[in-house]
């Protein structure tokens, strides 16, 4: 399938709705701008949604991406890969961290087994692991254009289903080296700037780090300009389909909180996949990987909490969710001047 077909062309959210909801918080009974952020946020989502004031956001949902990933095998993480198929076990039973944030945040979490290292009948798996970035490609471009089909199928089912915004998570050994060359191949970084200590390697081991996502992204240099063929040579499955949800929630007009270092690095190739996707999304936090940083200037994205978490998951655009959720509900439910019968700054003086 050729890369401009994967996707139609991506419209902005509403520009109408925008200017009303812009034009709304004015009228709220508060100092035009007093809310900050939580305006914009609120704007945002009334854009997203086509409608002034907006509908309060009633069923989030978040969709974990799991993949084992061949380049665990130099080295450049602190845990064994059997980790990966455990934790993904721990988060369908609902004892993860990510659970108990959607809980608190009204979320309900799946978990998508795309490329875990063993064999299954889960709907969604396509392969056992992928191919060492380090020394080889990650996938055939057959390979890689059935996880962007996955993770676009993803995403039609959980909008179909009614979810009214979504958050992709992340979980597999080793996927911070791909995210870091992706984001280094995509914003002309080094590789030592990029890198980062992931799980939480040692001294040897982000060198080891540092070594594999040099070599992927010598690679990968020739062929920045071709989403596809980056995910073939440099991501692996989960992150391919992982970029497939993101460009598809946009095409859906589905507003989407952003995670951290792996799923921004499916961000930035989604956004060429599908240009103009970054329109639907907001950053949830900014964490503490150093490609992080980078991915989001690219997209010119500003995090909504700094928390210098790590984890992954959809644990920071889960944190950052009963944020959005509430500037949502201050559109809706706050009292404007006219309706609380509160003289706003502008009213005129009364005679007398």
């Amino acid at each position: 399938m050729p890369q401009a077909n994967l996707f139609p062309l991506v419209a902005a959210p509403d520009e109408a709705a925008e200017a009303a909801a812009r034009e709304r918080q004015l009228q709220l009974t508060k100092p035009a701008g007093s809310l900050g952020r939580l305006e914009e946020l609120g704007v945002w989502v009334a854009a997203c949604q086509g409608q002034c004031p907006p509908a309060p956001i009633t069923r989030p949902r978040i969709v974990v991406f799991a993949g084992d990933h061949g380049v665990a095998a130099s080295g450049v993480s602190a845990f064994p890969t059997e980790v990966s198929i455990q934790m993904a076990a721990n988060i369908a039973a609902g004892g993860a961290a990510i659970n108990v944030l959607g809980r608190a945040a009204g979320a309900s979490v799946r978990v998508a087994d795309i490329s875990l290292d063993h064999d299954t009948d889960a709907p969604e798996h396509l392969q056992r692991s992928c191919g060492n970035i380090k020394v080889e490609d990650a996938m055939t471009e057959e390979q890689t254009l059935a996880a962007i089909r996955m993770g676009m199928q993803i995403a039609d089912e959980e909008v179909d289903s009614g979810a009214d915004l979504l958050i992709a998570g992340d979980l597999g050994i080793g996927n911070t080296t791909p995210a870091a060359a992706l984001i280094g191949a995509l914003t002309n970084e080094e590789p030592v700037v990029v890198v980062g200590r992931g799980t939480g390697i040692d001294d040897e081991g982000w060198k080891r780090k540092v070594a594999a996502v040099r070599d992927a992204m010598f690679r990968v240099r020739t062929h920045t300009h071709d989403p596809v063929a980056v995910l073939r040579m440099i991501a692996s499955p989960d992150l391919a389909a992982m970029a497939g949800f993101l460009a598809q929630a946009a095409v859906r007009r589905t507003p989407v909180i952003l995670d951290g270092v792996v799923v921004t690095s499916a961000a930035l190739v989604a956004n060429k996949l599908a240009p103009g996707a970054r329109r639907w999304w907001v950053a949830g936090h900014r964490g503490a990987e150093p490609a992080h940083v980078k991915a989001l200037a690219k997209l010119k994205l500003e995090p909504i909490v700094e928390f210098d978490m790590r984890l992954g998951e959809g644990s920071g655009a889960a944190t950052a969710l009963p944020l959005v959720k509430a500037a949502t509900d201050i559109l809706i439910d706050m009292a404007t001047f006219a309706s609380a019968g509160v003289s706003d700054k502008d009213a005129p003086e009364s005679e007398g």
